[in-house]
């Protein structure tokens, strides 16, 4: 089991702290807007707190698009980022086969999977904000492991997040990690 707790808080944080003329800003996901990102994370939340209780369908796709954001996102989506990571507290989550966005997967595989959207995510949110961005050597390991396993494909375009960005070997371990989630860990966002 992974706590998925610190990864949850800190994400919950930035969405919880986003003013909302910045809802439009650019960030490192290119598909997304930052309003696009946490419309994203509200339904990814929801759909891997399904995940690890075993209920509902799986199917619920994070659509991603800022006009779809509820009046009360600033709270609203902070306390389902943190109620996905409690969730992912209970040892059953881990266990037997989970469904998230369409896809069944073990549920260890599952619980990885959600740490990775957080993290990943949590940096993309943080860039586009401005602000820093922390993970611990155990987290990032995790997720490090979880997106080696999705190289670039013959065409350089990566089978999973986009093509993957090169930095050298001695990078930041989050650097590493953003990289091969196909995010340039130099991109910074203009707020001027």
């Amino acid at each position: 089991m992974l706590d998925l707790g610190p990864a949850a808080w800190q994400m919950a944080a930035l969405i919880g702290s986003t003013p909302d003329a910045m809802l439009s800003a650019p960030t490192p996901c290119p598909a997304y807007s930052l309003g696009d990102l946490i419309d994203h994370v509200g339904g990814l939340a929801t759909a891997f707190r399904m995940a690890a209780a075993k209920e509902g369908d799986g199917d619920q796709q994070a659509s991603g698009d800022a006009s779809r954001l509820p009046l009360d996102w600033h709270t609203s989506i902070p306390r389902a980022v943190n109620l996905l990571a409690e969730s992912w507290r209970d040892p059953d989550a881990w266990t037997g086969m989970a469904r998230a966005g369409g896809v069944d997967m073990p549920g260890e595989v599952t619980g990885v999977v959600a740490l990775d959207e957080l993290v990943i995510h949590g940096w993309d949110i943080a860039q586009a904000l401005g602000r820093p961005y922390n993970s611990d050597p155990t987290t990032l390991g995790a997720v490090l492991g979880f997106v080696q396993q999705f190289g670039d494909d013959d065409r350089g375009e990566g089978a999973l997040f986009g093509p993957a960005v090169a930095v050298g070997d001695d990078a930041p371990l989050l650097h590493r990690v953003v990289a091969l989630a196909g995010r340039d860990p130099s991109w910074r966002v203009d707020l001027r």
